[in-house]
């Protein structure tokens, strides 16, 4: 049965839930349901998404777990649109690392991180909806595995880097497009199209469903929730626009400069040089027009900065 209720969207939940530790919940069963074990959250370590400003939308949350063994982990959660998303990842993985370990402690102190990238952009090309990826050391000319000694309790212990090194979670939203039959499946419904089953037992959603409704919130809340859903309406049509103008204004220089070279050099070389310097082209152009569009929506040009990686300079001029 599909339930009919409005569920507040996941980016602004992760935002204010984590506020309140009654709700950890809801992010404990996304977890456990992406590593297939159980995860319970000890504390929030930092937040970026404890910002007031509606408009702030790059929430990253760093989250001190525990594991059913009783180790403790770090997990990230990250959601961002952002043109060079992949060094943020590693930027965020490093953060975590680092400031969560004291000067002077020895090594084995690091903790493992775990980076759970939830995306509602286009990140580039790939056909699946969850992408998991790991640290693995491969022998170039045997294709073992390499295994690590390490000192655990007094004894000397082989380890495998997968156990030390970080792990990556990405979850394309906008890719699936599949009938929610299973855990990870109820989740990406929910994540794209707030949805949650009235007969749902997935660990998290049922948390969610109960605490997350549209209608539970007070006026105030509703009415900053409408405007951050206003905003990311905002962006995606700026985003939808540049792209298509800078392929449009792309392909166009592409086929008249590579005709005019094409006189010279033959039709053939300068097609294929045409094109390629238009798809230049084009990218710098759609990444310009995006920033003007931006500009024109009274979005702070630090926030414009990063998105399309042109410094504050550039944006002023």
């Amino acid at each position: 049965m599909e339930s009919t209720n409005k569920y507040i969207r996941f980016d602004w939940a992760v935002k204010r839930m984590l506020r309140d530790k009654a709700n950890f919940a809801v992010l404990e069963g996304l977890i456990t349901v992406l590593f297939g074990r159980k995860i319970t959250i000890v504390k929030i370590l930092e937040s970026e998404g404890k910002q007031e400003d509606s408009r702030i939308k790059f929430n990253r949350v760093y989250i001190k777990a525990k594991e059913e063994n009783g180790d403790f982990i770090i997990v990230n959660v990250q959601l961002h649109r952002e043109l060079y998303y992949l060094y943020r990842i590693v930027c965020g993985v490093s953060k975590a690392i680092t400031e969560h370990i004291d000067i002077g402690d020895k090594y084995d102190k690091v903790k493992k991180v775990y980076s759970i990238n939830i995306l509602y952009f286009d990140l580039g090309k790939g056909s699946d909806y969850l992408y998991h990826g790991k640290t693995i050391f491969t022998g170039v000319h045997t294709g073992d595995h390499l295994e690590v000694n390490t000192k655990e309790d007094n004894e000397i212990r082989m380890c495998m880097p997968e156990d030390v090194f970080p792990e990556y979670y990405i979850i394309r939203v906008n890719e699936f497009n599949d009938v929610a039959t299973t855990p990870i499946e109820e989740w990406l419904d929910y994540l794209k199209n707030n949805r949650i089953s009235d007969t749902t037992t997935t660990p998290g959603l049922c948390e969610a469903r109960e605490r997350l409704l549209y209608l539970q919130m007070t006026d105030k809340e509703r009415h900053a929730y409408d405007a951050h859903m206003d905003d990311i309406m905002v962006q995606n049509d700026v985003l939808d626009t540049a792209k298509m103008e800078g392929r449009a204004e792309g392909r166009a220089e592409g086929r008249a400069e590579g005709l005019a070279e094409g006189r010279a050099e033959g039709l053939a070389e300068g097609m294929a040089k045409g094109h390629e310097k238009g798809l230049a082209e084009g990218r710098e152009a759609a990444i310009l027009a995006m920033a003007r569009r931006m500009k024109e929506k009274g979005m702070p040009l630090a926030d414009i900065a990063e998105m399309t990686g042109l410094s504050v300079a550039e944006l002023e001029k």
